[in-house]
C-alpha cells in the first residue's frame, strides 16, 4: 500500500483499484467555525489532475450500517466523469452512527444549518489537495445532505463563521429532495399547526450565492415538492441562478433501488402527527437524475473547450 502526504488533512489511508481507476483515500475534515473532526472518504479517478470536485453531503441514514448508500451510488457515477469526491461522516462523531432519521436531539444537534460548516470544512479540503481545482468544487446531497446544501449555498444575513467562507465559496450546488419547507435566510414558512404539518404560506427570497439545481419527485410526502417549487419561482424571479425538476410519480429516494414504501417511525414534520413517510425508487426519474446531474456539473465545473 502506498502512502501520500495530502496538506491540510490527515490522511489514514489510501486504497488503489485498478477495476475503477480510481483511488480511495480517508481523509479529516474540520468544519469551518469549529466542531468535531470528520472522518471522510475521498475518491478520485485516476491521473494527477487537476480535477473539479464534488463535496458529497450524506442523507439522514448517516454512513453508518444503516445507511442508505446514496453518497457512494453517486460517487461512482461521478468520479468516471473526472471528479474528485470527497463524502465527510457528520453523524458519527457527533453521536448519532446510526443516522437521524427518525428525528429526537439529533434534529438540532446536526442539522443542515450545523452541516453547512461541515461541508466548507469539506470544501477546505479539497482545496488543500494538489490535484483539486479549488475553482471548480461543487456541493450535492440527497434529503437531510439536499437540507444542507442549502443551509450551505443561501447568502448570509448576519455575521458568523461562515460569511467569509461564503464569499470565496462552492461554485454549484445540487440538492436532491431537499427540505424546502423551512428557513434559509431570508425565506420563511408557515406550517398549517405550528411547527407541524404541511407550508400554508411563505415569505421573503432564498439568496443562493451559487448556481443551484433541486431534483425531486412529485409524490414525496418527507420533502414535498410543493414548496421547493414556490422557492425556485420566487428566486428566479428576483434573479437568482436556481433550477427545479419534478419528476411524476417519484417519491422521496427515488435514485435508489429500494421498493416504494411507508415508514411509521420516521420523523416527518410535513406530517400533522410529525412521524411517518413514504421512499422508493424511480427507475425513470434514477436515470434522467443521472443526467441532469453531469450535464449540470459539467457546465458549472468543468473549463469551456
Amino acid at each position: 500500500m502506498r502512502m501520500t502526504r495530502i496538506a491540510g488533512a490527515a490522511l489514514a489511508g489510501l486504497l488503489v483499484s485498478a477495476a475503477a481507476q480510481a483511488e480511495e483515500l480517508t481523509l479529516t475534515v474540520t468544519p469551518v467555525g469549529g466542531g468535531p473532526l470528520l472522518p471522510a472518504t475521498l475518491l478520485k479517478p485516476d491521473g494527477a489532475g487537476p480535477f473539479p470536485a464534488i463535496a458529497m453531503m450524506h442523507d439522514c441514514s448517516g454512513l453508518g450500517p444503516r445507511s442508505s448508500g446514496a453518497p457512494r451510488r453517486w460517487a461512482n457515477e461521478l468520479v468516471p466523469q473526472g471528479y474528485v469526491v470527497l463524502i465527510p461522516d457528520s453523524f458519527s462523531p457527533r453521536g448519532f452512527p446510526n443516522g437521524t432519521c427518525t428525528g429526537g436531539r439529533e434534529t438540532q444537534v446536526a442539522n443542515g444549518y450545523v452541516r453547512a460548516a461541515d461541508a466548507y470544512g469539506a470544501l477546505a479540503a479539497l482545496r488543500a489537495l494538489p490535484y483539486v481545482d479549488g475553482r471548480r468544487v461543487g456541493v450535492m446531497g440527497g434529503s437531510h445532505g439536499g437540507f444542507t446544501t442549502l443551509a450551505t449555498l443561501v447568502a448570509p444575513i448576519q455575521d458568523g463563521p461562515l460569511v467569509e467562507a461564503k464569499r470565496n465559496g462552492f461554485a454549484a450546488g445540487l440538492a436532491l429532495y431537499p427540505r424546502c419547507d423551512i428557513r434559509y435566510g431570508e425565506w420563511e414558512v408557515t406550517r398549517q399547526q405550528g411547527n407541524r404539518g404541511p407550508m400554508i404560506a411563505h415569505s421573503g427570497t432564498y439568496k443562493a450565492v451559487a448556481p443551484l439545481l433541486i431534483l425531486t419527485g412529485e409524490l414525496d410526502d418527507w420533502t414535498p415538492a410543493g414548496p421547493c417549487r414556490a422557492m425556485v419561482d420566487k428566486s428566479r424571479a428576483a434573479g437568482y441562478p436556481l433550477e427545479i425538476k419534478i419528476y411524476p410519480g417519484a417519491h422521496h429516494s427515488f435514485d435508489s433501488n429500494s421498493q416504494v414504501r411507508y415508514v411509521a417511525e420516521r420523523g416527518n414534520p410535513n406530517s400533522l402527527t410529525g412521524k411517518g413517510a413514504t421512499t422508493g425508487g424511480n427507475a425513470e426519474a434514477w436515470a434522467d437524475a443521472k443526467l441532469q446531474v453531469r450535464d449540470f456539473f459539467a457546465r458549472h465545473l468543468k473549463p469551456a473547450p
